[in-house]
């Protein structure tokens, strides 16, 4: 099986929060929104439809959950998931809590003004929350984007 690697673009777009049933989960680097980012690290992939079917049930429960999880956050009314990979080809979701009168409301998120940097210690605590709610085992940064 070939080694996992992280696209440049969604390392450098996110931080990790953390890794569950094959699939890796980090929190997009834009305080408007809470945005988490499933690659599924099970191996090399650019379409869903070559994960294998019992890799496909995981990863959908870990977008289950992500979507459920980020609902609760204070102010969230709906999730969005997405799958797009025009720019980054590497097989990831987009699971992002929308609420009517946030910066983008009510079209996409993409394309829409500039990220907003985390406050580092708002960021630790939601990171440090998703990976509790989530159940999610921590990485180093080294395992972050390269996992076998």
């Amino acid at each position: 099986m070939a080694v996992f690697e992280l696209d440049e673009r969604l390392e450098a777009d996110s931080v990790a929060v953390g890794m569950r049933d094959g699939c890796l989960v980090r929190l997009f680097r834009d305080a408007r929104y809470p945005w988490l980012l499933v690659i599924p690290a099970m191996g090399c992939f650019r379409e869903w439809w070559e994960l294998a079917p019992g890799q496909r049930i995981a990863v959908d429960g870990v977008l289950a959950e992500c979507a459920r999880v980020l609902s609760l956050l204070p102010g969230v009314e709906k999730t969005n998931l997405a799958t797009l990979g025009n720019l980054v080809p590497q097989l990831h979701w987009h699971v992002v809590g929308r609420h009517a009168g946030d910066p983008a409301w009510p079209g996409p998120v993409w394309g829409h003004g500039d990220p907003q940097p985390y406050d580092p210690g708002e960021q630790a605590d939601l990171v440090a929350h998703l990976r509790s709610a989530l159940d999610l085992h921590a990485l180093d940064e080294t395992e972050s984007h390269r996992v076998r």
